[in-house]
Parts: structure tokens; C-alpha cells; sequence
């Protein structure tokens, strides 16, 4: 079994111990979002899935969406654009840079940041059972281009 065959059957198991019987666009709709490398929105997902079955309704995405958050197979992220953005909830923790100016949304992991976030916590009396880290940029551009010149 595959990585994404694992994880689509663990979202199966979380929509089935929830009390919801599985549909063969329940079943497309974790076959899409297991199969995505990158932090698709719900119309996205609809997309991705639509192009296989012109029946299903982005309404059936949302709900499924939100059934699977609620019972924590992912995580919803409301980056700056306030578009909800879906990922897997069994990664490794990440930060997340989000480029303003496309849009692209890339993941990192810094074991110094971290650290640093630690000692703050600990310094102020506290202990980090949680947090999210975005940064907002723009890429710069290479040596010798300039923005915005042709």
C-alpha cells in the first residue's frame, strides 16, 4: 500500500468512526486531497475532483472538508488572502512562507526558530503547547534583473 493509499484510508476511518458511510465522491474527494503536494483551497479540491466526476457539487467538498477537520485528519489555514487552505494533519511540524505576491505557500522547518521560541515561552514563564508561524514576503529578484523592467 502507498503512502497515499495509508492516508486515504486513515480519512476513511476518521469519516467512518464519525458515523458517515463512504461515497464514491467521499472517496474521490480523499483520494484528491491525499494526493496533493501543496495547500489546495475547497475549490481546488472541487476542481480536482470534478475533472474525474461532473456530478459532484462543491457543496459535498465543504462538507467533507469540514468533517475531516473536525476530526483533526487535517489542518484549515487562513493565510492573509483569507482563503481557507486544507493540508494533511499526519506531517511533521512545519512553518509555512507564503509568497504575497503569488500566492505559493512553501513549508519549513528550523530547529533554531523553534529553540527560540522555546527560551521566549520558558523566559516569560510559559510552556509552547502550540503555535503556528507564517511569514509574509516576496521573492527577490535575481542578481542583475530588476523588478518590474524588461
Amino acid at each position: 500500500m502507498t503512502g497515499i493509499d495509508q492516508r486515504v484510508a486513515g480519512f476513511e476511518g476518521q469519516l467512518r468512526d464519525a458515523g458517515l458511510r463512504m461515497t464514491q465522491q467521499r472517496r474521490l474527494i480523499l483520494r484528491v486531497l491525499a494526493e496533493a503536494d501543496d495547500h489546495p483551497d475547497a475549490k481546488g479540491i472541487f476542481t480536482r475532483a470534478f475533472a474525474q466526476d461532473p456530478t459532484l457539487s462543491l457543496s459535498t467538498v465543504y462538507r467533507t472538508m469540514k468533517l475531516l477537520e473536525t476530526q483533526g485528519a487535517i489542518e484549515r489555514h487562513a493565510f492573509e488572502d483569507g482563503v481557507s487552505r486544507y493540508e494533511h494533519a499526519d506531517q511533521q511540524h512545519h512553518d509555512h512562507l507564503i509568497d504575497v505576491e503569488s500566492g505559493q505557500v512553501v513549508e519549513f522547518s528550523s530547529p533554531e526558530i523553534e529553540a527560540l521560541q522555546a527560551k521566549i515561552a520558558a523566559e516569560l514563564g510559559y510552556e509552547i503547547v502550540r503555535h503556528r508561524l507564517e511569514l509574509y514576503g516576496r521573492k527577490i529578484p535575481a542578481p542583475g534583473k530588476r523588478r518590474g523592467r524588461r
